[in-house]
């Protein structure tokens, strides 16, 4: 699950991102609402986490430039100003909920994933390949019926490959969207988490599911898939 957070205040914006991050969603900050424009139109997010009072360009007229481009992603206006008219015109321009701060992170993580239920379809919700089964609100792995006990950055990685099963994923991708880092090439992070996976996901079954593409990275892939 990929969230935006625009958000200008460094100490609220490093909050957020290390406490969604430790939720095990992966999460993108940009502190400017230029930045924050340009990814919310470019990129996919589950849930856009947006400042009103931005230094640049308001989120007020960032939310009405995404839903007059057909942008309908949901969106969590974060605002110091607690005014009626001001949660009316939010709400008005298509928000989707409105968190006034300061606040405590248990109530933003309630709304964030309240809202990212509200948008995802129930099929997305249930992972399939062959014999695993992620189930996504819960953060539940299975494998032939058997409970597998992974980390937050396990799952978030195995839930990655088996939303683009049979795609090959570079080592800087998953580097990107796993550890929101740039991948280094001296560094054998990568590696050892896709080996600590396999022996959980792998090890025990017959079929394998993570498959090394020599030169180029792994892949998701099963005979049955």
């Amino acid at each position: 699950m990929k969230i935006l957070v625009v958000e200008d205040e460094t100490k609220t914006g490093d909050y957020i991102k290390q406490g969604l991050a430790e939720s095990g969603f992966v999460v993108e900050l940009v502190r400017t609402g230029l930045d924050g424009h340009h990814k919310a139109m470019l990129g996919e997010y589950e849930l856009i986490i947006l400042d009103v009072m931005l230094p640049d360009i308001d989120g007020w007229k960032i939310l009405s430039s995404l839903r007059e481009s057909n942008n309908h992603t949901p969106v969590l206006f974060l605002t110091a100003r607690d005014h009626v008219n001001d949660r009316v015109k939010g709400l008005e321009l298509g928000a989707d909920d409105y968190l006034v701060k300061p606040f405590a992170f248990a109530e933003l993580l309630a709304r964030v994933r309240t809202l990212i239920r509200r948008g995802t379809s129930v099929p997305n919700n249930i992972l399939h390949i062959a014999d695993l089964e992620l189930d996504i609100p819960s953060r539940i792995a299975t494998r032939s019926g058997r409970t597998i006990n992974l980390t937050t950055k396990e799952f978030t990685l195995l839930e990655l490959m088996v939303r683009r099963q049979g795609e090959i994923l570079p080592r800087s991708l998953i580097a990107s969207q796993v550890w929101d880092m740039n991948f280094d090439s001296d560094t054998n992070v990568i590696d050892v988490a896709i080996r600590r996976l396999r022996a959980k996901i792998d090890d025990d079954f017959s079929l394998k599911l993570i498959q090394t593409v020599r030169g180029m990275g792994y892949k998701m892939c099963s005979n049955e898939s």
